[in-house]
């Protein structure tokens, strides 16, 4: 058989498709999220119902968001789930969340086992929501997922780090081996859990400018910050942050990025 179908489905690579397979994994991650009968629960990414049946099992209502067609169909013919839940067949980079739980009254609980390919994009895409979000359960390339939780002065910190720390908390959950899924990925996995600040700690005035200034100074992380935001400041405008000219990207805190932000917000006004 080829070692790519799975339950009559062939894993589609453009989707990053790698279907959970391993039922105490499943039952661990159910437990992490514990979903409850009233909540609006959206999960991302269903492929083959992994975990979209025991959840749906404890819920009344379950909204599920799935670019591949066939496995859209799958899911609205599957006899235990075709009455419990919603699906919206679209890729979820395109999906307003705010809509979303602006139609459920209520935010929103965001799951799912995000295909690599696009987990990080993914989740940028849904940093601007997270007023609309009251947590989100992903499994993740463990790597993926060390960049989220990374500290300054650590290779694994970057651009990645500093804007999921901005919008959320950030609660490592449990460890998953290749052999969990079908076909077994060639990376170890790992599931996460994001809680939106209700009060963001380091709040600028315009998060773009944090987006700017993070692309800036990681894509040329081996630069010292002199050289590679120097496109946006001065030595002096640097130095008068209390910033040391010679550090480099990864020893700045998110506190100053944020600093970094505002001032270039007051420079550009």
């Amino acid at each position: 058989m080829n070692n790519r179908m799975h339950q009559g489905h062939f894993a589609r690579k453009r989707f990053g498709q790698n279907f959970l397979n391993d039922d105490n994994v499943i039952e661990n991650i159910v437990a992490a999220i514990q979903p409850k009968k009233d909540q609006a629960l959206v999960e991302i990414g269903p492929g083959l119902a992994a975990l979209t049946v025991p959840i749906s099992q404890l819920v009344d209502q379950l909204t599920v968001v799935e670019i591949d067609r066939d496995l859209a169909a799958r899911l609205l013919n599957n006899p235990f789930l075709k009455h419990k839940i919603n699906v919206i067949q679209e890729d979820a980079m395109m999906v307003d969340f705010t809509i979303l739980a602006e139609q459920m009254k209520q935010p929103l609980r965001v799951f799912g086992n995000l295909p690599y390919n696009i987990s990080t994009p993914l989740m940028f895409h849904l940093f601007q929501f997270t007023h609309a979000i009251s947590d989100m359960h992903f499994m993740l390339q463990k790597e993926v997922v060390n960049r989220l939780v990374a500290a300054p002065n650590s290779k694994a910190y970057g651009r990645l780090s500093v804007m999921a720390q901005y919008y959320c908390q950030i609660i490592p959950i449990l460890e998953v081996p290749p052999y969990a899924f079908k076909p077994a990925p060639k990376v170890d996995s790992a599931v996460v859990k994001l809680i939106p600040h209700a009060d963001i700690p380091h709040k600028v005035k315009d998060v773009r400018m944090l987006s700017r200034i993070t692309t800036e100074a990681f894509n040329q992380r081996r630069k010292t910050i002199r050289n590679s935001l120097g496109n946006l400041f001065n030595s002096e405008q640097l130095t008068a942050l209390n910033l040391d000219l010679d550090a480099r990207a990864e020893n700045l805190t998110l506190q100053q990025y944020c600093q970094l932000a505002d001032a270039y917000s007051l420079m550009s006004e």
